[in-house]
């Protein structure tokens, strides 16, 4: 099946081959979301940041997360660009793979409320909109409201699966739903329309895992030289981003991908963008512990893992240590 599905993909032209050289190391990437926090992973292909340290990448979109995690055991997905409960559920299936890298380690979404709904407070008793329970968006606004001191349960909250984001604020404006965590481009519009910001979760410094690069310990062991190229490449594709001069290519990238037309929506994914992004690429043992700590009323097995044992941010510890990390940002006047 996993098979199929990448040879699918790349009769698709889902996938995207960089012109390396035929000595560079061949890796295959994938990612399963698609919205303006996977821009490292594009930049790094598409701006030749893999192929500069050795690198030939294939960067792949597998939209269901079960599929990528089979092309990572199997080895036919050598990264795969995934959340810290997708690591988790993975990891109490039997499968023996780690973190090497994040892009982000806190909690960025917004709380929005309908208009009415002026505190905290008010939330009690009503529809709470979330994509899927034990996703990244519900994590994020469990530990959001968490940190407000609302409990779902003692609060009486109603959480409903609505969808993706853009229906879940679809549903907030026709009144289907009460409140959500969300995304700035989504918040920011229901602002202008008079709804109630009640929270950024952006100030509150909550650790989480939203996007983290996932690699099998075979990988991990047996490919150190590549690994290393790939976690270089990610570095510069992150300096290039934070860099104020390459704004145009970086929202150039982003129109592309998501097909936006509107320039005023690919600044809002931009901003939200490099909101969230993790300059040092490590990966936050709190924020993952975070996330085993919700998971584990729906999933058992998760008791008995050991989180520390699923990061091993050995390399891109040693890129900051050495300087590396540091002299890219600064050679892109990242201050």
């Amino acid at each position: 099946m996993v098979k199929l599905y990448i040879f699918g993909a790349v009769i698709l032209g889902v996938v995207l081959n960089a012109n390396s050289a035929a000595a560079a190391a061949k890796m295959v990437l994938g990612h399963g979301a698609l919205n303006a926090r996977i821009a490292p992973l594009w930049i790094a292909h598409e701006q030749k940041f893999f192929a500069k340290y050795g690198v030939e990448s294939t960067v792949i979109l597998v939209r269901q997360i079960q599929i990528m995690v089979s092309g990572l055991g199997t080895g036919e997905i050598d990264l795969a660009l995934s959340s810290g409960s997708t690591l988790l559920g993975a990891s109490s299936g039997g499968l023996d793979a780690k973190m090497v890298a994040a892009l982000n380690g806190r909690v960025n979404y917004d709380l929005v409320a309908a208009p009415s709904i002026k505190t905290v407070k008010d939330l009690r008793g009503k529809r709470f909109g979330i994509q899927a329970f034990g996703g990244g968006l519900w994590m994020g606004a469990m530990l959001g409201l968490e940190s407000l001191g609302v409990d779902p349960q003692r609060d009486n909250l109603n959480i409903l699966q609505v969808g993706d984001q853009s229906v879940i604020a679809q549903a907030l404006e026709a009144g289907s739903i009460d409140a959500a965590a969300l995304d700035g481009v989504f918040s920011r519009r229901l602002k202008q329309k008079g709804f109630t910001v009640l929270a950024e979760f952006s100030n509150a410094n909550i650790p989480t895992i939203g996007l983290g690069l996932l690699a099998r310990t075979h990988t991990i062991r047996d490919r150190q030289e590549a690994l290393d190229g790939a976690l270089r490449g990610l570095a510069e594709a992150v300096a290039f981003i934070l860099s104020p001069k390459s704004k145009p290519a970086v929202l150039k990238t982003i129109t592309q991908h998501l097909r936006i037309h509107d320039a005023a929506t690919a600044e809002e994914g931009y901003q939200d963008l490099i909101t969230g992004l993790d300059r040092k690429l490590i990966p936050s043992m709190d924020g993952l512990r975070n996330t085993q700590r919700l998971l584990k009323p729906r999933n058992p097995k998760l008791e008995n893992i050991k989180v520390e044992e699923l990061i091993d941010d050995r390399i891109v510890r040693r890129l900051d240590e050495s300087g590396f990390i540091g002299r890219l940002q600064a050679a892109y006047g990242i201050k």
